[in-house]
């Protein structure tokens, strides 16, 4: 049987419409919480189990390995430890988490935190007896469509705004990978047991990009004439601080702006070989995103 969690999120979605275009066969318990909408699920011809629950509480996680033989963990890289540990206990074989390139941050606080998770997970499996062998995905900035946290807000900026602050005469590398590709993946990791087991993998975008292009490629999709400021990041960054101040912490800008200045291009090198992944283009991916924008006007 396999287990799934996040399986109605946003790259969840991408891998549930995988298994259907694949037809799989076989077992599949979702694990949900209480407010997701199952829809797609119900109607996707698959044979699915549907658990509600807290991915909070271990005991409904080791209530919900039962009979399992594999996992993809697709929700939160902060619930990892438990799911390694209830995988564990349960003599998983196969256990394939979802986490995040952010770990590679220079700046980004929340490394530290990845690292550590990542860390009391190889301390976890480390024993010779240990029955899972677990796969980790570190995924790029994603994107995709008018869910995704990333693009969706550079487009709505690029629509509402006709001049537009980039930081360093946006020269940053960034690698954006496209929620259909990793859907992708994510299947074909699932399915490439001997090649993938017990490996890590960086999924990014089919090439790096510099972020002026992203904003050059949306504003051409968008049809709109776009002037670009360059901002230097120091004062970007004071400019992100005295913001948060002034919001009394509740707008904090601070990290972002300073990740605007780092290049995030990542090499998928092992993936191409282990399970023949291949992304789409930015300028492909970006366009079906703008096209489901102004649908939505």
């Amino acid at each position: 049987m396999l287990l799934v969690t996040g399986i109605t999120g946003h790259t969840g979605r991408f891998f549930l419409q995988e298994l259907m275009e694949n037809e799989y066969k076989g077992l599949i318990r979702c694990l949900v919480r209480e407010t997701s909408d199952t829809t797609k699920l119900e109607s996707s011809g698959l044979n699915i189990e549907i658990v509600v629950g807290d991915l909070n509480d271990s005991d409904f996680i080791n209530r919900s390995m039962l009979g399992v033989n594999t996992v993809m963990h697709i929700y939160n890289i902060h619930h990892s430890p438990l799911i390694v540990k209830a995988a564990i206990n349960h003599n998983v074989k196969r256990t394939i988490l979802v986490h995040t390139t952010g770990i590679y941050s220079q700046f980004k606080n929340a490394s530290v935190g990845y690292k550590n998770i990542e860390g009391d997970i190889n301390e976890l499996i480390k024993a010779p007896s240990c029955p899972t062998k677990v796969t980790i995905l570190r995924p790029t900035m994603i994107y995709g469509d008018m869910c995704d946290s990333n693009m969706s807000k550079f487009i709505k900026m690029v629509d509402k705004f006709r001049i537009i602050p980039v930081i360093n005469n946006g020269k940053s590398l960034i690698q954006p990978v496209n929620a259909r590709d990793l859907g992708k993946a994510f299947y074909m990791v699932l399915m490439s047991p001997a090649q993938t087991s017990g490996k890590a993998y960086t999924l990014s975008g089919n090439k790096p990009i510099e972020l002026i292009d992203v904003f050059k490629n949306i504003s051409k999709e968008l049809n709109k004439k776009t002037i670009f400021i360059s901002v230097p990041l120091h004062l970007g960054v004071n400019m992100a601080r005295f913001l948060k101040i002034m919001s009394f912490g509740k707008i904090d800008y601070v990290e972002r702006v300073q990740r605007m200045g780092e290049d995030r291009s990542y090499l998928h090198d092992r993936a191409v070989k282990d399970f023949g992944y291949n992304p789409m283009s930015f300028e492909d991916g970006i366009q079906i995103e703008v096209k489901q924008y102004l649908e939505g006007l």
